[in-house]
């Protein structure tokens, strides 16, 4: 028997035939019952996948004793309980860089869609509503200022991507970013009020959580727009929710969701929002780059060589 691995999240399928080609899988994911796998494999398991979604808590850590690894597919790791790896030693990586591209073109392809109501229009035109009504007017992107909620690479992606819409960018974060031109805030209900598309694209976890509340939510106005992109945790999701059904808002684009894949039953009524299933590294090529980075993690510290995307 090879390296054993707990495998917590399927991949996509080349990954998960090349997981199995190089290690002793566990599924802990279709377990019937998980503890009993977990008992039976915890003398044995040194590495663990998982996602950034899916993580790993605490006391799944605890019940792999020689657990040395765990490999996350995906950029986010808020989930992952890294104070407990960080007791236990354990090494966490991630997969950022190879999915910047496809989530910022959700990001921008969000914000077309709310403020030009696309997926309205196709609702319109397939309901054969065409030649019987006019479609309403909508927003005009050009000519808008975004404030971007974390410039790191997703945000900077963004930025590039938005810049020849026509937008002018801004941003807030903890920190001034060497060599941005860009207008830095370090107050973002300040920046809320001078910007018209407020894009959220921070990290997760407890940091973040709730960073977008009430008093953000009011200083954009009926006039502003919210995309996030980030996670669903960042913002004060039931009072996102009633700023949008009163028009305190003009509208919101959302892949992420406090509670995914639970959607607030009060978005599905709204026109003023473009809603998507967190799908924002969805690719085909994205996902393989990313399973093939889960991979080359593993490999490298099994061959006693550094990881390549080292968390802690």
């Amino acid at each position: 028997m090879g390296i054993e691995i707990v495998q917590a999240v399927g991949m996509p399928p080349a990954i998960q035939q090349e997981l199995e080609k190089r290690y002793t899988i566990h599924r802990l994911w279709e377990a019937r019952d998980r503890e009993a796998l977990l008992s039976e494999v915890s003398p044995r398991v040194r590495g663990m996948v998982t996602s950034g979604s899916v993580g790993a808590s605490r006391a799944l850590i605890e019940a792999l004793p020689k657990l040395e690894i765990i490999s996350s597919f995906g950029v986010g790791y808020d989930p992952i309980d890294i104070g407990c790896a960080k007791e236990r030693g354990v090494i966490v990586t991630n997969t950022p860089d190879v999915l910047t591209d496809d989530v910022a073109d959700i990001a921008m392809a969000l914000t077309l869609a709310m403020m030009r109501r696309i997926p309205q229009g196709d609702h319109f035109v397939r309901q054969g509503r065409w030649p019987k009504e006019k479609f309403p007017l909508t927003d005009k992107l050009g000519g808008k200022v975004m404030g971007i909620v974390g410039l790191g690479r997703i945000g900077q992606a963004i930025a590039r991507r938005a810049e020849p819409f026509g937008v002018e960018v801004r941003y807030f974060g903890p920190r001034r970013k060497e060599g941005v031109s860009y207008r830095y805030y370090d107050d973002l209900v300040a920046m809320a009020k001078d910007v018209d598309i407020l894009m959220i694209a921070c990290p997760g976890g407890k940091a973040t959580e709730n960073l977008v509340n009430a008093a953000v939510i009011e200083a954009l106005g009926p006039k502003g727009y919210v995309v996030n992109i980030a996670r669903g945790s960042v913002v004060d999701e039931p009072v996102l929710v009633k700023a949008l059904v009163e028009g305190r808002l003009a509208g919101a684009g959302l892949d992420v969701f406090a509670d995914e894949p639970n959607v607030p039953e009060a978005l599905l009524k709204l026109d003023s929002v473009a809603l998507a299933p967190h799908v924002g590294s969805a690719t085909h090529a994205t996902r393989n780059a990313m399973g093939e980075l889960v991979l080359k993690n593993l490999a490298a510290h099994f061959d006693g060589q550094p990881v390549l995307t080292r968390v802690v």
